[in-house]
């Protein structure tokens, strides 16, 4: 779930750093995985929920301190909450790459020894990462058989925990509920195949384009049609103009704004908000599940605290532009009920 979660504000922030009415095609592409992603997250905690765990995305550490490490990329590359651009969209490729391991021996390969926040390292083996986001969730499903062979209650989980298709649907496909090994392979598959198009090539198994492959589009200026090579876009022209966006600060944080500034109270401000949002996603995950689509209203609503941000320039910062942090109040760490500094809680946000 922390892996999932984690390309979310990497996405918003490039997706939001866009000028209004520009490069509508590309925004509309960012948006539409960010969703997707937010489907990836239910489908994870759908699985945590089935045996018997307590999702919880306002634990401390659950939103990652940027620049973070993701389990792929022969380079070491990290991921940054940056401005939309060429950049950009290469580390979005990046994570979403699909790669499969020469062998499962070769599965787990050493991680970078650079510090800052890493995700889906081993949990066995210490200094060591998993080859790819495809390769981690092959181990999860790998895990799941093993125990489920000899424990026969590992699925003991509360179905009305689960998030059904009823709660959450987008374009790109529909919940999952998981209650035993079958389905819980199913939603894992699911996931790694939108994301990379890890089994089935271009196209997940709604015939829906991979992640990875409408990113590409951005980087080769083309969109895919059906028949077409990885690399060979046939397509109509994909129009991008880079320079209509933002210049915002990449990886900014709440010490770079001027203390007792306007940019900062509103920087506070939008964590506080995210906060909400997390907060809404984990009662939606423990037991009420119709809330979920309160939660994806609410990200999409942060859209004027990210335009307070991204619209202004940053003093002192050589005419970048000001841009959420994401370091969430520890209020939101210790109290998943607190929405706002002002002490009000997640019950105030409409339903």
């Amino acid at each position: 779930m922390a892996l999932e979660h984690a390309t979310i504000p990497p996405y918003l922030t490039a997706y939001y750093s866009i000028h209004p009415n520009t490069n509508s095609d590309a925004a509309h592409i960012i948006r539409v995985v960010a969703v997707e992603e937010m489907l990836h997250l239910t489908l994870a905690a759908n699985v945590l929920n089935a045996i018997g765990g307590t999702p919880d995305l306002t634990r401390p550490g659950f939103v990652p301190s940027y620049p973070a490490y993701l389990p792929d990329g022969d380079d070491k590359f990290t991921v940054d909450l940056e401005p939309f651009s060429l950049h950009a969209v290469g580390k979005f490729c990046l994570i979403e790459q699909p790669r499969q391991a020469p062998s499962a021996s070769s599965r787990l390969v050493p991680a970078p020894d650079s510090g800052g926040s890493f995700l889906a390292s081993s949990p066995t083996i210490d200094g060591m990462r998993y080859y790819s986001i495809g390769e981690f969730y092959a181990a999860i499903i790998e895990g799941l058989e093993k125990v489920a062979a000899v424990d026969p209650r590992l699925f003991c989980g509360n179905p009305a925990r689960q998030v059904g298709p009823e709660y959450f649907y987008s374009g790109g496909g529909a919940v999952i509920p998981v209650t035993d090994l079958d389905s819980a392979r199913r939603a894992l598959s699911f996931i790694a195949d939108q994301g990379e198009g890890l089994d089935s090539g271009l196209y997940d198994e709604d015939g829906e384009l991979a992640h990875y492959y409408r990113f590409r589009q951005l980087e080769l200026g083309r969109y895919y049609q059906v028949g077409d090579l990885a690399d060979s876009p046939s397509g109509p022209q994909l129009r991008v103009t880079w320079d209509d966006v933002y210049p915002v600060k990449v990886n900014a944080r709440l010490a770079d704004y001027p203390p007792g500034s306007e940019l900062a109270e509103a920087a506070r401000n939008f964590n506080a908000d995210y906060g909400t949002f997390l907060a809404l996603l984990t009662k939606a995950f423990n037991g009420q599940p119709s809330l979920l689509q309160d939660a994806i209203w609410y990200m999409f609503r942060l859209r004027d605290a990210f335009t307070r941000l991204v619209r202004n320039p940053l003093p002192g910062s050589d005419g970048l532009h000001a841009a959420p942090t994401f370091e969430i109040p520890t209020a939101f760490e210790s109290d998943p009920d607190v929405a706002r500094t002002g002490g009000e809680t997640a019950e105030a946000v409409p339903r």
